[in-house]
């Protein structure tokens, strides 16, 4: 006890842990060798299952001559599963008493020598369960093979991603995206940029947690969806390359390598995108006061590049110490062109537009260069595997140049004047993110285990905006001349104990977060003047609770309730005050005077796993107070966007996710969502407009089906559909929307593989939007990208060694490859 106080006080946390409730009755031991030499193989994955089950329950690896020993098991029959990288599986029936069950030797026999006789009969599974997420393995996704991340996001069950690259979880746009378990400089501004650039080959698996504990950030009111790109720890050196292109023009190239030793690990990979899209839409807006329309048809094309590049090395410094470096960037460019014709006039006594009495095009030309890179350093020391402590410092830096330039031709037929305008704008972003983090982890016993730690965060942004209006850049429209900065700083405790009492699992956890905001917006009277504003600041001190509860029903079949406290903070570009003007009608500007939005979230989960079918059940409720939600008025036919925190919103709903195998050629996987929503009536005055919005409340649901078909000649086929129900939004509601995704996989041999894909093969996919309040109704339905066919060649080498160097791998969970939280091993 002394020694856990001890440890417990350098960490600033205190626990204190329950005695050990149960005894086991028995062991497993054995040795793993090579078929080939008889050699012995060490660091072969040992688990143990019970009878009949497909869920282990306990698990381990052999050391360096091959022996494995499995304690403390009570007594039963069980299933013993032998697996290691370059070796077919093997297993082996035992029975558990009062003694210890020897096995024997395990001779593991090597698939090269199997290799030209395997036929692939069935798929490795693309879901699993954990107790606290789930976890979709994305690796072999052939729909998305030659996409990016925005593509796999959008094929995962209960995430959404919409025609403008934003993130949602569950209808929820308030949900925190991370890579590899940390946010790695992802911030709402940039999230889409870099997701729509990050190479879906890359990306291992995706991790959904719906409600995570006190452990992870409270950052994002509807969950965490974690990135966990690729780092196999194979022996040897292998890898691949990639090339592709698409329909639409677009192309990519990229290559990706592996080491591993028992002294260093290591990667890379590199990787060159360049994209092409269009996008088409249109809005429909009436006014009421006075009576008028104005209707606009929107065109554009997209054409972004970039260089994506990440490495990293582990050196094996002892056998209980390693240290690590990663770093991720990104080098890019884009042309961007749109346009937009608009007709407006007055409407009859019916509401029904008649002729127009005013003609408008506007044309944007606008050259992009964003500019990313991410570092971390860390450091891991391990008393044993059960116990350790891991420290990381990672820094994040975004940079987008972007120059616009508007040109607007109004010409008004009755008077056959035109009105001709042009507008430069110049925008510099520049953010910077610093994050240190410490984690500590001690596993008293089978049944009990302590976690604390510490984050630290820092992240500052800057982004000046200049807007000329002669093709000279000498005159200034000083109304629209804006800097703004912004800092942040977070500093966040946390402790978390987890048990087991027979049956039932428990973990509590606190989080406590003190974070401090500071804004500044500089107009062009403080630049012509000298003078300085001072900050405008805000302090925060919350606490963040969470509670986990299980109950093993048996074997496969599980309940869990579970509670978290979390919080959606307004982000830079919510913030910033500075007035878009892409479209002249319709202009979008942040609010400085934004805060937090907080939740209480419960779920209700169960589980149950058959030998080809899993089934889970989450009924969720959750709570927010002060929503942050996009509030619109009008001056005039001019439309201004902002954000506001509203009121308060209650959602509820049930999401029914089931993975069946059939026939051993068949994988299906099942989503449902049902949920309902409720939105409190609100009341503001913005620029002096009263704004309101009445309660309201629906029910909606959406739906999605994954088919993975393995087919004659080496032939894997993927079909995925997927269909969202009405919803409603503050002020309006967003219609009906669907999605069919088609991919095919060729494999010639071990070596070369080919793979066709169809995006968006109905060309469907849109966001469909009505707004309505006391002064206007607009209708607006826009798409990006459409209907595209593509395919991806393959190549893989490599000399993927019979067995790893004789060392103990250390994984490092703040690297975001290990057990991320929760009691899914207990």
């Amino acid at each position: 006890m002394k020694k856990l106080i001890e440890i417990a006080f350098c960490l600033m946390m205190l626990t204190t842990p329950l005695s050990v409730m149960a005894q086991a009755t028995g062991s497993i031991g054995g040795k793993v060798i090579d078929d080939e030499n008889n050699e012995p193989l060490g660091f072969v994955t040992v688990a143990l299952l019970p009878e009949g089950s497909s869920t282990p329950i306990a698990g381990c690896s052999t050391d360096d001559e091959g022996v494995f020993e499995l304690p403390n098991i009570k007594a039963g029959k069980y299933t013993l599963k032998f697996s290691y990288v370059g070796y077919l599986n093997d297993s082996r029936n035992v029975s558990v008493t009062n003694i210890r069950c020897n096995v024997g030797t395990v001779k593991l026999k090597s698939d090269r020598k199997l290799l030209k006789e395997v036929v692939v009969t069935e798929q490795r599974s693309q879901m699993s369960f954990d107790i606290d997420k789930r976890v979709f393995t994305v690796d072999q996704s052939i729909a998305t093979t030659g996409g990016t991340a925005s593509d796999v996001l959008a094929d995962i069950p209960s995430v959404e991603v919409d025609t403008e690259g934003t993130v949602s979880l569950r209808g929820s746009e308030s949900v925190t995206v991370w890579i590899n378990g940390k946010a790695s400089g992802l911030t709402s501004d940039n999230q889409g940029d870099i997701l729509q650039q990050l190479p879906a080959g890359s990306i291992e698996r995706i991790e959904v947690i719906t409600n995570p504990s006190a452990k992870h950030s409270p950052e994002g009111t509807a969950g965490i969806i974690n990135i966990i790109l690729k780092r196999d720890r194979k022996a040897g050196y292998y890898g691949n390359a990639q090339a592709g292109a698409d329909t639409r023009g677009g192309f990519n190239i990229g290559a990706n390598a592996n080491y591993s030793s028992g002294l260093v690990d290591a990667y890379i990979g590199l990787n060159y995108r360049n994209m092409r899209f269009e996008n088409k839409g249109y809005t429909q807006t009436k006014y009421f006061g006075p009576q008028s329309y104005l209707n606009q048809t929107s065109t554009g094309s997209h054409n972004p590049n970039n260089i994506f590049a990440r490495a990293g090395v582990t050196w094996h410094i002892t056998k209980n110490d390693d240290i690590f470096a990663n770093v991720m960037g990104m080098y890019g460019g884009g042309r961007h062109k749109s346009n937009i014709n608009a007709q407006s006039g007055s409407l009859d006594a019916d509401g029904n537009p008649m002729e127009a009495t005013e003609h408008k095009t506007r044309t944007t030309e606008q050259n992009g260069k964003p500019r990313m890179y991410n570092v971390e350093i860390g450091y891991t020391h391990r008393w044993s595997d059960d116990h350790y402590i891991d420290l990381s410092v990672g820094h994040h830096s975004w940079q987008q140049k972007r120059e616009a330039t508007y040109r607007q031709e109004t010409v008004f037929p009755t008077t056959g004047n035109t009105v001709k305008s042009y507008q430069f704008q110049d925008n510099k972003n520049k953010s910077d993110n610093t994050e240190i983090k410490l984690d500590y982890f001690y596993k008293i016993s089978d049944n009990h285990r302590i976690e604390a730690g510490y984050k630290g965060d820092f992240s500052s942004d800057n982004s000046p905006v200049t807007t000329y209006t002669d093709e000279a850049h000498s005159k200034i429209d000083t109304k629209l001349y804006n800097v703004f900065d912004y800092k942040q700083q977070t500093h966040a405790l946390y402790g978390t104990y987890s048990g087991r009492l027979g049956k039932f699992g428990y973990q509590l956890g606190l989080r406590g977060e003190y974070w401090n905001v500071s804004t500044r917006s500089t107009d062009w009277n403080d630049k012509e003047n000298g003078t300085t504003k001072p900050y405008s600041k805000s302090d925060f001190l919350k606490l963040f609770p969470s509670a986990f509860i299980s109950y093993e029903i048996s074997e496969g079949h599980e309940i869990q309730a579970n509670y978290t406290r979390r919080l959606r903070r307004p982000w830079g570009g919510q913030l910033n005050s500075f007035m878009n003007i892409s479209d002249s009608t319709n202009i979008s500007y942040g609010n400085p005077d934004l805060t937090p939005e907080y939740s209480n979230a419960y779920e209700l989960n169960y589980i149950k796993n058959w030998k080809k079918h899993t089934l889970s059940l989450s009924a969720y409720y959750r709570t927010t107070d002060d929503v942050i939600e996009r509030i619109s008025y009008n001056e005039g036919k001019v439309i201004y966007t902002t954000h506001e925190n509203v009121a308060q919103t209650q959602s509820a709903g049930l999401e029914i996710i089931g993975k069946n195998k059939l026939f051993k050629y068949l994988d299906l996987t099942t989503s449902v969502n049902l949920f309902y929503y409720k939105l409190d009536a609100f009341k503001y005055t913005i620029n002096g407009h009263e704004i309101t919005g009445e309660a309201d409340e629906n029910f909606s649901w959406n739906a999605r089906m994954t088919a993975s078909v393995i087919l004659p000649w080496n032939i894997t086929m993927q079909v995925t559909g997927r269909y969202n129900a009405r919803r409603i939004v503050a002020q309006g509601y967003r219609e009906p929307d669907y999605m069919l995704d088609i991919g095919l996989r060729k494999m010639f041999n071990q070596t070369w593989s080919l793979s066709l894909n169809a995006r968006d093969l109905l060309d469907s996919r849109s966001r469909h939007s009505v707004t309505i309040n006391d002064s206007f109704e607009r209708n607006s339905k826009n798409s990006h990208g459409g209907r595209t066919f593509g395919f991806t060649l393959t190549y893989n080498f490599g000399n993927m060694k019979a067995k790893m160097p004789k060392r103990k791998p250390q994984e490092m969970p703040s690297n975001g490859y290990g057990d991320m939280d929760g009691m899914g091993d207990m």
